[in-house]
């Protein structure tokens, strides 16, 4: 089973990034897919989440309104857009798949600074 995120990196107040994690071992699409993040000194928390069936979108309240979650279930892949990005957003963000069995990514590391 891998998860591999990728797309992090440096960008400025109020710009954008796309995560994306790409993920292989496993029946993606019978899976939940969430992106968590953790920042320095802080709890990992839940950024947003889309189901396997329907694919409904629930999202952290300190992201509504500027990223959206999205799956491709033909490429086992979940991406995270990420807009008006602010330096709150800075953390290493995780893709995590639930159902049966839980799976974590590695992270990757998004840094919003001027």
């Amino acid at each position: 089973v891998r998860l591999v995120e990728s797309g992090g990196g440096l960008v400025q107040p109020g710009g954008s990034l796309r995560l994306s994690c790409a993920a292989s071992g496993f029946t993606f699409s019978g899976y939940d897919m969430s992106w968590y993040r953790q920042a320095p000194g802080k709890e990992r928390e839940l950024v947003a989440v889309i189901t396997s069936i329907g694919g409904s979108t629930n999202y952290a309240d300190s992201v509504k309104g500027r990223f959206t979650i999205s799956r491709d279930n033909a490429k086992n892949t979940v991406d995270l857009q990420m807009n008006s990005l602010k330096p709150e957003d800075t953390a290493v963000y995780y893709c995590y798949a639930r159902r049966l069995y839980r799976y974590w990514g590695s992270g990757t590391q998004v840094t919003v600074s001027s």
